[in-house]
């Protein structure tokens, strides 16, 4: 039997005594009895979050956190199922719905803005409370997504979802790729309808309870909702809200729902200047330490579906543990190509080469990165926040392989501790990549992965698959297209210059390091 204490992070390890996330565990940091499921693309997970929001009535409690959020955005697909539109309906039955979006920067940098402002007026217009918060450091953000849906009378129901998809354009994607019939652009390799996989879990339990304490405390933030008064006046001067009402009485945690061990990590910054966030004074680098702990635990496979996985920071976490296993391997799904252009795009790929790079010399043909595309060999964005450790441990949330996820933004994953989970997730995420998805549904996840139930093997196809089709289409794309849509990622080719000029954007900008000074310079977390 896995022993939690051995993976997961104890409170004390957490290393925050100010949050109450943990306050009905004891000294441990997790909970048990928990029934968790992946639900992988945004189709998948809008469709269960508009079930569960639809199926609530008077009395129940929906709460939620979003980075992007458009308020036009169809959770099913056919009208009145956008998001605006569920949850002011939620609201008219008499359920309590109160939201915190990031506010987001300016439209001109690349974020937002508008449509973060149109979501949060929208829903105040019809009675629903959605706060846009600024409570973070400078040049951060809040990263979180995630929803709570608590049942007042009926508490077996209660399910919290949490991940990386927000409730915006792109992301109702299904494994088709074919992309999000609303779209919002991307770069132009992607198309008009930029391909998108990402991941979201569906949380059933005591833990729904956990999720539920990170809004609270988050929610119940004196601060003010922005530094900064042009934006106070603006938003007085459209009738926003930005006073946060007091939130009905936390109820007991749901009853046992399953087997699953589940732990919250998190990330919150050090605001400085005696601007602590209460519940996290000096700020939490859970989601850091859990990564950590874990990896020190890996023996042969640890698997990675990520936006980004950046930096040194990220190399570090991996390199005693790849020189002290010598069958260790890591296997990481990221972006076939970034999301910024042009000079922007260099950042992107120094970070890459430092982790990847890095841990190539490390550890010669142990770690491989791959990219995806879908039938039409257009890249696919993956956008998962996903880790897998031997089978055992396995991780989804908002927080990317990056300094700035582990350090400087606002971020919430969830761990699974449990074999039969960890290993299903990989094999699921691999039938997806290997083509296989209709012989799954046809003979079993088992039957049909059997070349892959060992991790090693598992190695070993992906890195064939991805060369067949690499060939084909370097052969001009003649003949019968390979099964999969795995592609090798070569590691980024940079000049000298390249990597001197693009230090300062990608340490200060695109991956900031948001820890105290003492730990900065200790390069602890």
């Amino acid at each position: 039997m896995t022993d939690p204490a051995d993976w997961l992070l104890t409170r004390a390890e957490r290393g925050n005594p100010s949050t109450r996330v943990d306050d009905l565990h004891g000294p441990l940091a997790w909970s048990e009895g928990n029934h968790v499921r992946p639900l992988i693309h945004g189709a998948t997970y809008f469709r269960e979050l508009y079930d569960a929001v639809e199926a609530t009535g008077p009395g129940d409690l929906v709460l939620f956190t979003d980075w992007q959020g458009d308020a036009d955005e169809r959770l099913t697909g056919e009208p009145g199922s956008e998001v605006v539109e569920v949850l002011a309906r939620a609201d008219r039955r008499g359920v309590v719905v109160h939201g915190l979006v990031w506010r987001s920067h300016v439209d001109q940098t690349g974020f937002f803005a508008t449509e973060n402002r149109h979501l949060g007026e929208q829903l105040q217009r019809r009675g629903a409370e959605v706060l846009l918060d600024m409570r973070v450091r400078a040049g951060g953000s809040h990263h979180q997504k995630f929803v709570v849906i608590r049942h007042h009378q009926d508490p077996g129901r209660d399910v919290a979802f949490v991940g990386g998809i927000d409730v915006a354009h792109n992301r109702r994607d299904d494994a088709t790729h074919q992309g999000d019939p609303q779209p919002q652009p991307l770069t132009e390799e992607y198309g008009p309808h930029p391909p998108w996989h990402d991941v979201q879990v569906a949380i059933q339990g005591p833990a729904v309870h956990d999720v539920e304490t990170v809004f609270r405390e988050r929610w119940g933030d004196p601060a003010p909702l922005s530094r900064a008064p042009w934006r106070r006046l603006a938003d007085r001067a459209r009738g926003l809200d930005a006073t946060p009402a007091r939130l009905p009485e936390q109820w007991p945690p749901p009853p046992p729902a399953g087997d699953h061990v589940v732990q919250l990590l998190r990330t919150y910054p050090d605001l400085g200047r005696g601007r602590d966030y209460p519940f996290a004074r000096g700020g939490e680098r859970s989601v850091a330490r859990g990564y950590a702990k874990a990896v020190r635990r890996a023996e042969r496979l640890v698997y990675v579906e990520d936006q980004y996985f950046w930096g040194h920071d990220v190399a570090r976490v991996f390199e005693e543990q790849l020189r002290r296993q010598p069958d260790l391997h890591v296997v990481v799904v990221i972006p076939l190509v970034p999301d910024l252009t042009g000079v922007n795009r260099v950042p992107q790929l120094l970070g890459r080469h430092r982790a990847i790079g890095r841990l190539t010399e490390v550890a010669p043909g142990r770690v491989t990165a791959y990219g995806l595309v879908n039938h039409a060999d257009v890249p696919v964005y993956v956008h998962a926040k996903v880790c897998i450790v031997d089978d055992t441990w396995a991780s989804t949330g908002s927080d990317n392989f990056s300094r700035r996820s582990w350090t400087h933004d606002s971020e919430l994953t969830a761990v699974v501790l449990d074999e039969s989970y960890a290993r299903d997730l990989r094999l699921t995420l691999a039938a997806e990549h290997l083509d296989r998805l209709d012989d799954v549904r046809d003979r079993g996840l088992e039957a049909t992965m059997g070349d892959c139930l060992d991790p090693a093997d598992m190695v070993e196809v992906y890195a064939d698959h991805a060369a067949r089709l690499d060939a084909w289409l370097a052969a001009g794309s003649h003949g019968s297209r390979p099964p999969g849509r795995l592609r090798r990622l070569p590691l980024p080719q940079l000049t000298a210059r390249q990597r001197r000029w693009a230090t300062l954007p990608l340490d200060v900008i695109q991956d900031p390091d948001g820890r105290p000074p003492a730990l900065r310079k200790d390069e602890r977390y």
